[in-house]
């Protein structure tokens, strides 16, 4: 009888074992990030709390205003969670730039579209030219009521379609509180005219636009080479609502063309909630959770397979 509960305690003590190995190895597994800032395209005081939707809450995580810390914040949890990758972007062009310099092989660099024509459109082509700068976007002219389908950014949709640019655009109902917002111009059917225009442009949809899940679903089946990120609604809105949208679109069968991203902005700490979020969303498989942390992102920027090489930096 000893034996037998010695043995018997043996092989429960060897399977937890290795379930924490095999824990572990899960946890190591390389990540994208589709959706990183240098900051945000507005001012805020250091130490302003994270957003929150809806009010009335309040964030829990201060904002960090220094953009050398902001950096050095958001690397050290890349490493934490083995984020290979993130497509960075910023206003402020000198900025994303030194974040490339920074971790060259860490960054796809990108600029920040607040307004049309800026920045300048033979300025940008010289950045990429030189290979500076390797995505568009995120293109958030949303967040001053410009919708997507102004002919005032065509410019900026042929340019990236002509290089192959992979390209975000800020298109939901939600975003900050800034005066010229306007919810009616994030509906994702707004980008029909520009997918239509340009067929080869390689366009994601941040938060997968929501709210507007119907419309979403109906332009992801209209129009195949259109992806989505499911970056800001892992931690801005309560997770039970993400839950909610995100089963919508997996159950819809679009689990192949969902990203994920972080949406850091100025609160580097929110990456670990984001990436939570997906791994502990207990509708989705182990291959499901793969693909939107890595496998569909790696597809849509045309990398090379690396699933069994390292390419931690």
């Amino acid at each position: 009888m000893k034996s037998l509960f010695v043995l018997s305690f043996l092989i429960l003590t060897g399977l937890n074992a290795y379930s924490q190995d095999e824990y572990k190895v899960q946890e190591q597994q390389p990540i994208i990030d589709m959706h990183m800032h240098t900051g945000l395209p507005h001012k805020v005081p250091a130490g302003t709390p994270s957003l929150c939707r809806p009010e009335p809450c309040e964030g829990d995580v201060p904002a960090t205003g220094d953009p050398t810390a902001l950096l050095e914040k958001t690397l050290k949890v890349m490493d934490q969670y083995n984020i290979v990758k993130g497509f960075v972007s910023g206003v402020d062009l000198t900025t994303v730039l030194e974040w490339k310099m920074a971790a060259p092989e860490r960054f796809i660099a990108a600029p920040f579209i607040l307004k049309p024509g800026s920045p300048d459109l033979e300025k940008l082509r010289k950045e990429y030219t030189s290979g500076n700068l390797s995505g568009m976007g995120e293109i958030g002219t949303q967040l001053v009521g410009v919708s997507p389908n102004d002919p005032k950014l065509e410019p900026y949709f042929a340019l990236a379609e002509e290089l192959g640019l992979p390209v975000l655009i800020h298109t939901l109902g939600i975003g900050p509180y800034m005066p010229n917002f306007r919810s009616a111009a994030g509906s994702p059917l707004l980008l029909e005219d520009v997918l239509v225009n340009h067929p080869k442009l390689r366009l994601f949809v941040e938060n997968a636009g929501y709210p507007y899940r119907d419309e979403m679903i109906a332009m992801m089946y209209q129009y195949p080479q259109l992806y989505a990120d499911v970056s800001t609604i892992t931690w801005v809105i309560p997770r039970t609502a993400f839950y909610d949208y995100l089963k919508a679109l997996v159950r819809s069968g679009l689990g192949k063309r969902l990203m994920f991203g972080s949406d850091q902005m100025v609160w580097p700490e929110k990456i670990g909630e984001a990436v939570e979020a997906i791994n502990q969303a207990p509708f989705l498989t182990k291959e499901q959770k793969r693909d939107i942390l890595y496998n569909n992102a790696m597809r849509f920027l045309r990398l090379e397979d690396a699933e069994d090489v390292s390419i931690r930096q």
